[in-house]
């Protein structure tokens, strides 16, 4: 399998520049199609949901949903002008999918983000998204989890800046789990190209045998080294894998999503959703 087709959120958020940097990139490296997809909120149907009509007048109303759909538009405005900035600076030309060599295109649409990106991600190899406070005009666990959940597409967490380098160095998260071997399996077009990848367990290795996945990985031509880290009391083991991670020099961390409910914590909840908000490490999941 290779990356033929992939798409990013354009939100202009905080972590936009680095995740379109690093799409643009591997649109680069895959001579892959990119598109770029901004979702504008559909004021009335907020308004709407909210039985908005209660407490405004109508008059008021009007005015208010004018006024702030001119704030979108000038917004999606600007978030085009930038990604077109951007594909400028990679030397990425717009195109259609199927044309030879990388392409980019722009898709402004208007509705909810959290449904709208996850149907329209079902026809792509990845999703490139960010995570800052905001992506895609919504709470960022939102629109990530929605997509992991229901595009049946691998999901990329872009850092909030792109660094000099990306996959040459990447961890896997290892449990044994279905989620975890679609991850395997999905990431091999990045792990083919690595120059260094490490398997990485948490605890118990009992039925992951992460030894058989050293030379699964092998035959791949993929040169893979385990290591085994002892469970800390009161650190849960995505914290554990993310320093562990860091500390071997990873570009990269591939983990199956949502295999236990402490994996949805530790992309979600709790004081690791800090971490994950500034961009330390780059994260390739699926589900």
């Amino acid at each position: 399998m290779t990356i033929k087709t992939i798409l990013t959120g354009a939100s202009g958020g905080t972590a936009g520049e680095g995740t379109i940097d690093l799409a643009l990139t591997l649109a680069r490296r895959f001579s892959a199609h990119l598109e770029a997809i901004h979702v504008r909120t559909d004021m009335r149907e907020i308004l709407t949901a909210t039985d908005g009509g209660d407490f405004m007048g109508a008059s008021l109303t009007g005015q208010w949903i004018d006024q702030m759909e001119q704030e979108i538009a000038t917004n999606a405005a600007k978030v085009k002008q930038a990604f077109a900035a951007a594909t400028l600076r990679h030397d990425v030309p717009p195109g259609k999918q199927g044309a030879p060599g990388p392409s980019v295109s722009f898709n402004d649409i208007t509705g909810l983000s959290s449904i709208m990106l996850p149907e329209r991600a079902r026809f792509f190899d990845l999703v490139v998204l960010g995570r800052s406070e905001r992506a895609i005009d919504r709470a960022h666990s939102d629109v990530i989890e929605q997509t992991l959940l229901h595009s049946g597409c691998p999901v990329l967490l872009a850092p909030a800046t792109m660094s000099k380098t990306f996959g040459e160095v990447i961890a896997v998260g290892w449990d044994g789990s279905p989620q975890a071997v679609r991850a395997v399996t999905a990431s091999m077009p990045f792990l083919e190209q690595a120059r260094r990848a490490l398997v990485i367990t948490i605890g118990d290795t009992t039925g992951s045998d992460p030894a058989a996945l050293v030379a699964y990985l092998a035959r791949h031509e993929i040169a893979a080294t385990h290591r085994f880290v002892a469970p800390v009391g009161g650190v849960g083991p995505g914290t554990q894998l993310l320093a562990r991670a860091r500390e071997e020099g990873a570009e990269l961390l591939v983990m199956g999503g949502y295999g236990h409910a402490p994996w949805r914590e530790f992309l979600f909840g709790g004081a690791t959703q800090q971490a994950i908000g500034q961009g330390l490490l780059p994260l390739f999941l699926v589900h």
